[in-house]
């Protein structure tokens, strides 16, 4: 960029507004010229945005995985009112973990009401220094039955939603095996819960979601007996 059109920018540039010549708009000026400013315009852009733009986006605490979506029907006097429910798992990594599910209307509330749900049921798995389970735990929950084994610097080997909740729970070097024909992934999620609870915590403080609700519905308690 030469000494002329330094100054021409120097001249136009309105930090507060447009860039204008002569009163002109970027629209009204010769092509050539046009070019120069819109260049300065979108370097100016991206500076701004590294100084003072947006930040990053805090991770969140929880990690989910989706399990199951799908559309349900309910039959009324008018006709049929559908709706929609979701079954998912969330966890942080670092031995917490749990399952739960939603409905409304929507399927973004329907996912909002499962991850409440999911945190409200949470359970804390007393892990290992290698972040594995400390002995062989199997569980049911309905037609589904789940063996959960150590395997020590085997890795982690699982299918279906005993991996989803294995690897949300922070879990490594365990070997898990689906004993059952069933293939509804909510129930093999929940017999996964059930047998992580047999190495659970078991005085785990509750979720603050949960306490924050129980002093809700005490306050509502306290004030409709006022």
């Amino acid at each position: 960029m030469d000494k002329e059109e330094t100054k021409i920018i120097n001249e136009v540039v309105d930090a507060n507004g447009p860039v204008v010549k002569d009163g002109l708009k970027i629209a009204e000026l010769p092509k050539e010229e046009k070019k120069s400013f819109q260049g300065f315009n979108r370097e100016r852009t991206k500076n701004s945005r590294k100084m003072g733009g947006r930040g990053e986006r805090a991770k969140p605490e929880f990690d989910q995985k989706m399990i199951n979506i799908r559309r349900v029907a309910r039959v009324v006097s008018g006709g049929r009112r559908f709706s929609f429910s979701v079954a998912l798992i969330t966890g942080n990594r670092k031995g917490s973990v749990g399952v739960g599910i939603g409905k409304a209307g929507d399927t973004a509330l329907a996912i909002d009401k499962a991850v409440r749900n999911a945190k409200k049921n949470m359970i804390m798995v007393n892990l290992t220094k290698s972040m594995s389970i400390p002995h062989e735990v199997d569980a049911k929950y309905s037609s589904a039955r789940i063996i959960i084994r150590p395997a020590p610097e085997r890795g982690t080997t699982a299918g279906s939603a005993v991996r989803n909740v294995i690897e949300l729970a922070g879990i490594k070097d365990v070997s898990a095996k689906i004993m059952s024909v069933s293939k509804n992934k909510l129930n093999i999620a929940r017999a996964t819960i059930a047998a992580l609870k047999k190495v659970s915590k078991p005085k785990a403080q509750k979720s603050p979601l949960a306490v924050e609700e129980m002093k809700d519905s005490k306050e509502a308690v306290t004030l409709k007996s006022e």
